[in-house]
């Protein structure tokens, strides 16, 4: 007689069901009541034991167009994303739907999805095709967890590899450079920025109840990861919001005293000036990164400046580190200095050191 096992749980707002026959796994939503939830899986093995289970028969998801779960997917994006995040999204989308917008979520397959990452390789960087294949995976996810479909088609994609982060800075007379010809309202922008590392719209938000001059602190609440960060003032930044007039709890904005919403052409216009080329606003970051590297400084100390949640994230400026490879090696020389010379010859050879030993006084120094 053939059985069942299985089991209940919750994703997002939803209980579901999960459980294998015959070596073929199920899972079905069943909703918010958790006890529902563990009916419906003991009505599915009394089914099974009693030879009534026939999944083919089983009600699917009633079928829904791309283009109209996209819908449904923003709005849950406008809820639960930053403003920011939310116009990437929206765009991202856009691209999405001219592809797939007449078919059924359920239709989508696997090797459509494939077909359409190698269309798109073709057209843009990996990176842009990267975002596009991310996002495709969260809104099959989204379309499980909300019981429209059973399986997720991208679940197998991969995302492409061999994509190069880019890491463009000034060196600190390009920098002096590029201040001489910044108009005035962007001229402390740009300062703030190369000092600080914070992102374009952490600094066009700034305002003054975010500022401790007495301790010297900027205090960020709305991050792109949702952490606070504490980002110390050096002189130079002090000097630059200090002299900003107090007409708005912005230290950034128009006559209004409202927040500048860009500074795009501004910035554009100054680079031009400047005889800049390939450099974007959000290269002054790499640019701060970059110059504290350079100077010896502390990759994690950076990275906690940056607000990387994780080391690898600045491990991209670990190459510029003048120290930072010089230090590996030299590893070499306290762990070879330590091995005794064999005897009679007077040279430092190898010698047989017990595994124990050897964990416990050689490794460790690695």
């Amino acid at each position: 007689m053939a059985k069942a096992t299985g089991k209940v749980y919750k994703r997002g707002n939803q209980w579901w069901i999960d459980f294998t026959y015959k070596k073929k796994r199920y899972r079905e939503a069943v909703g918010p009541d958790e006890e529902l939830a563990k009916d419906v899986l003991a009505k599915r093995k009394v089914e099974i034991r009693e030879n009534r289970f026939f999944p083919d028969k089983q009600k699917q998801p009633d079928p829904i167009k791309f283009h109209d779960f996209a819908k449904e997917y923003l709005q849950w994006a406008k809820a639960n994303k930053k403003p920011s995040s939310l116009r990437r999204t929206c765009s991202l989308m856009r691209q999405l739907d001219r592809e797939f917008e007449t078919k059924d979520i359920q239709e989508v397959t696997t090797w459509e999805i494939e077909k359409y990452k190698a269309k798109r390789k073709e057209k843009v960087k990996p990176a842009t095709v990267n975002r596009e294949i991310a996002l495709l995976k969260h809104v099959f996810t989204k379309a499980i967890e909300w019981g429209k479909m059973s399986v997720s088609p991208a679940k197998k994609i991969r995302l492409l590899k061999g994509e190069v982060k880019r890491v463009r800075f000034l060196m600190p007379d390009e920098v002096q450079i590029l201040l001489s010809n910044c108009v005035d309202h962007l001229k402390p922008i740009v300062t703030v920025t190369v000092h600080t590392g914070m992102r374009k719209g952490e600094v066009l938000g700034l305002r003054r109840d975010q500022t401790n001059f007495e301790q010297g602190i900027i205090s960020l609440f709305d991050t792109k990861n949702g952490e606070r960060r504490d980002i110390p003032m050096n002189e130079t930044v002090r000097a630059t919001l200090t002299a900003i007039e107090n007409r708005s709890p912005y230290f950034f904005c128009n006559e209004e005293g409202k927040p500048f919403g860009d500074v795009k052409k501004a910035f554009a216009a100054a680079l031009r000036r400047s005889g800049i080329e390939d450099f974007r606003f959000h290269d002054l970051r790499h640019t701060f990164a970059s110059n504290l590297v350079m100077a010896g400084e502390d990759l994690n100390a950076v990275g906690e400046l940056l607000g990387h949640k994780t080391p690898g994230m600045t491990k991209r400026y670990a190459h510029l580190s003048p120290t930072y490879k010089k230090k590996v090696v030299s590893t070499l020389d306290r762990i070879m200095s330590q091995i005794p010379p064999q005897e009679g010859t007077g040279q430092k050879v190898a010698s047989v050191i017990p595994l124990k030993q050897l964990d416990n006084a050689h490794v460790a120094q690695w």
